[in-house]
This record gives structure tokens, C-alpha cells and sequence, in this order.
């Protein structure tokens, strides 16, 4: 087995584990930082006329827009409709993107959403702030 082949194999484990052991709050920043990376990746793709890596990366992206749409809660969060307009937006966006090769249309997305990744990424540092401050701290002494 090469370097190469092993290298990839403890990424990629190391990856899962990482995705396995996150919190809910955690996943959705990590699929937040992978959109966006796609996004920028795919851009960089289209200015280069590298339509192969270009359709690759906005397929994904694409994936990760699905999956997010899909676990939106509309019955729990007043603002889920507004965000689900977003994200059907962008998706639509994305498929014209590619099938247009349009780089105008793939930075216009990831400009809509570097915001909200930002937002997502606060608000989990938040909660794992108030988790880890809720916990018990210090020595027990029994009597």
C-alpha cells in the first residue's frame, strides 16, 4: 500500500469519526464550511474553464443544499420559511450555475451564504459555551 492510499484512508477515518462523535449544532457548521468550500472551489473551476471540477463541485454543493433544506424544522423556527426560500433559491441557482457555467451565479450563492455560515458557526460556539459553563465544576466533597 502506498503513502498516498494510507494517508487518504486515515483522512478519511479521521473525517467520519469527526462527523460521528459532532454535535447536532457542530454538523450543520461542518456542512456550512463544506458548501461554501465547494462554492469557492467550483467558482475558481469556472474561471479556469475546468468544466469537469467546476460540475463536480456544484453537484455537491448542491447535495449539501438537499440536506440541509430537507432537515429544516417549518414547525419549529418562525424563520424556517424564510430560510427554506433561500435555500430553494440557491439550489435552483446552482443548477443554472452549472448548466449555464456561470461564475457570476456560483459567487452570487456563496456570497448569500457566507453570512449565514458565519451566524451558524457564532451560534454554535454559543451553545457549546453555555453547555460547557452548565456543567459541574471543581472538587466533590462527601461528609
Amino acid at each position: 500500500m502506498s503513502v498516498n492510499v494510507a494517508g487518504e484512508q486515515l483522512r478519511s477515518r479521521y473525517n467520519r469519526e469527526a462527523i460521528l462523535s459532532a454535535s447536532p449544532a457542530r454538523l450543520l457548521t461542518m456542512l456550512y464550511d463544506r458548501l461554501l468550500l465547494d462554492l469557492h472551489r467550483a467558482e475558481t473551476a469556472q474561471l479556469a474553464e475546468d468544466w469537469s471540477t467546476a460540475s463536480e463541485n456544484l453537484l455537491h454543493a448542491q447535495a449539501i443544499v438537499a440536506e440541509l433544506t430537507s432537515s429544516l424544522r417549518l414547525d419549529v423556527w418562525d424563520g424556517a420559511q424564510g430560510l427554506l426560500g433561500l435555500y430553494n433559491y440557491v439550489s435552483s441557482s446552482l443548477v443554472h450555475a452549472n448548466t449555464h457555467r456561470d461564475a457570476i451565479a456560483t459567487r452570487t450563492c456563496a456570497e448569500l451564504l457566507e453570512p449565514l455560515r458565519l451566524t451558524w458557526h457564532e451560534a454554535a460556539d454559543r451553545l457549546a459555551e453555555s453547555t460547557a459553563s452548565a456543567r459541574p465544576t471543581g472538587t466533590i466533597i462527601i461528609a
